[in-house]
């Protein structure tokens, strides 16, 4: 089964926020009510320095993926 880089998710125990599942590495959630970020991944001294840097297009991508789904919607 080939799964998309991004997945679209809600919950009901949580009806105001919006999570974004990353599939990849480095795999995380995002909710994008408060972008608080949930790491699924464990790292190591080095990989967190690598990640800082990589994290804000990380999430400029979630964020974008978001906004395309909703205008796919809407139309």
């Amino acid at each position: 089964m080939e799964v998309p880089k991004f997945l679209l998710g809600d919950n009901t125990d949580h009806p105001n926020s919006i999570f974004i599942v990353h599939t990849e590495y480095p795999r995380f959630i995002i909710n994008l009510e408060n972008d608080e970020v949930e790491w699924l991944e464990e790292f190591s001294k080095q990989d967190e320095e690598e990640l800082a840097n990589e994290t804000e297009s990380l999430i400029e991508a979630a964020t974008a993926f978001y906004d395309r789904e909703v205008s796919r919607y809407q139309e």
